[in-house]
């Protein structure tokens, strides 16, 4: 699509393969940002977070805020999440860090257990946003 935007940031995890941190299309007035699924890499290091998954959830919800920012939105302006767990066990502890970011009308969201994630991670997250162009 020729009006589509790359979206990049030194303040995130760079793509590891094929594919872009997000793109923005624009939608009439606004534009939908498509951010790519962030793990728990520390974007100075390419080093995986330690930790518990409270502390790798807080590292990919500090990279998604860097992508969002990036294409001129926040957490304000997300409209819908996919949450992918290595282990459904987790997924009180997720969700606690996750209402951090969400506490006041949050976006739709769905959360799905995976057979195995990259770099074999316990929690990946992406999510769609929608702000004015």
């Amino acid at each position: 699509m020729a009006n589509q935007q790359v979206i990049t940031t030194k303040a995130a995890p760079a793509a590891i393969g094929p594919y872009s941190q997000a793109i923005a299309v624009p939608m009439g007035s606004q534009k939908m940002i498509f951010c790519s699924g962030q793990i728990p890499l520390d974007p100075v290091t390419g080093e995986l977070v330690t930790g518990d998954i409270a502390a790798q959830t807080r590292r990919v919800m500090e990279n998604l805020a860097a992508v969002l920012a990036a294409a001129g939105a926040s957490f304000g302006d997300v409209v819908k999440t996919t949450i992918f767990l290595a282990d459904m066990n987790d997924f009180a502890a997720v969700n606690a860090v996750y209402a951090e970011r969400f506490s006041a009308n949050p976006p739709a969201r769905a959360t799905v257990q995976a057979a195995r994630l990259p770099r074999d991670v316990r929690i990946e997250i992406d999510c769609i946003a929608m702000v004015g162009a």
